[in-house]
């Protein structure tokens, strides 16, 4: 095993919730020393246990999402209303590589802990932001969660719904994880040139941006042709090869067969439909965008015939692009997922032995596990002041004892 990529940058975190945290954990995993700054309570995602979010009949100690994007941390709690702990925290920085922050732009210079006013003295630190909305314009400062600024706000929300329904829900921390992704590339790259030119940049990322990318597909062709993208309606789906479809126990199967005309014998030979292969009002993809409305009825029929686990059964191995429809709880047992190493086991001092999600990156010469705890709160304060060279007594004023 060779060295880690990032042995010896140092980070510190002045971020809560998920998206710049999840960007920290990454960083630990890749080898970075990452000192997590939170308030003297704990942020409040480290306490939304289980049973809070409303999982019933669970006893689970700790915040699972919280411990999954802080896992390999060290932590570092302090009170910023106080000058003295500002002075402490400015200390540490001294001593870092990176910062990594979600927190306000004008509550960072209220603190004086924006990039100007740390990078003026260090000009070789990486300054990394995560905001809501930009740095620049007229929402800059407005406070976001990825639900408002990825989902809501960029047409996501309203894409994702049948023609009738309301706009789909997001569920916890998707766009945060997506942006966590590009803090975490733009990092490596400013860690790059400085290694070159011995420079530090910033870099930032937001939620809203991060969204327009992740959608980007509808966005372009939204934007090449001044119209907005059509919906979809799995009754008349303009391709009815790539259309979900219930199946007799009420479950769902997706078939995703964008090319239509290269798999259209072979699903009908699977599906055993072989009397509608030749049928002229679907003899190929034109044909069948101009009848999706019967074909759509035909195969909504055809496997409304069958449970979910029957055409699972029948369908395995044949040349098709098709998935069942799965809930979360079955999904953590996939085969597949445990056979190519999405879980790992963290052994937590208070919770015990318990899977997460692992890193999503592969090194052949780093072990990406993601299998080390988050930090019980404030764990490194008083060894973290020392490193940064505070005496006793700064130490004290620090953490509000003196």
């Amino acid at each position: 095993m060779t060295t880690a990529p990032l042995d010896g940058v140092r980070v510190v975190e002045l971020a809560s919730y998920v998206a710049a945290p999840a960007a920290g954990a990454l960083l630990a995993d890749f080898g970075a020393e990452v000192m997590k700054v939170e308030v003297p309570g704990g942020e409040i995602y480290r306490h939304s246990t289980p049973r809070r979010l409303g999982y019933p009949d669970t006893d689970f100690p700790e915040a699972p999402h919280y411990q999954m994007d802080n896992r390999g941390k060290r932590s570092l709690a302090l009170d910023l209303k106080r000058p003295a702990a500002r002075e402490a925290l400015v200390r540490v920085i001294e001593g870092a590589d990176v910062v990594v922050t979600n927190m306000l732009s004008h509550r960072l210079a209220k603190y004086g802990l924006d990039a100007a006013t740390l990078r003026a003295k260090r000009p070789e630190l990486i300054f990394a932001s995560l905001t809501g909305y930009g740095n620049e314009g007229p929402d800059a400062t407005s406070p976001a969660f990825d639900y408002t600024a990825y989902w809501s706000r960029t047409g996501f929300m309203d894409l994702l719904r049948d023609p009738e329904g309301a706009p789909a829900y997001l569920r916890p921390g998707v766009g945060d994880h997506a942006a966590a992704l590009a803090l975490v590339s733009g990092v490596l790259a400013a860690l790059r040139v400085r290694d070159r030119d011995g420079v530090g940049q910033e870099v930032s990322v937001n939620l809203l941006h991060t969204g327009f990318y992740i959608l980007g597909n509808d966005v372009s062709c939204a934007l090449a042709s001044g119209r907005q993208p059509p919906a979809h309606d799995r009754h008349r789906a303009r391709n009815p090869l790539w259309n979900h479809y219930e199946t007799k126990d009420g479950r769902w199967l997706f078939l995703v067969m964008i090319e239509s005309d290269r798999y259209w014998p072979a699903l009908c030979e699977a599906i055993g439909r072989e009397d509608v292969r030749a049928d002229a009002r679907f003899a190929d993809a034109v044909a069948r965008y101009r009848n999706a409305e019967a074909l759509c009825a035909l195969l909504a029929e055809t496997f409304a015939s069958r449970t979910l686990a029957d055409w699972e059964q029948h369908l395995a191995g044949r040349p098709l692009i098709w998935s069942p429809v799965r809930t979360v709880a079955e999904a953590v047992d996939d085969p597949q997922a445990r056979a190519t190493g999405v879980f790992t086991e963290v052994d937590h001092p208070v919770a015990g032995r318990y899977e997460t999600v692992a890193p999503p990156v592969r090194l052949s010469s780093h072990a990406m596990r993601g299998e080390r705890p988050a930090p019980p709160l404030g764990a490194d304060t008083e060894d973290a002041l020392r490193d940064a060279g505070l005496g006793e007594e700064e130490i004290a004023a620090a953490l509000g004892r003196a």
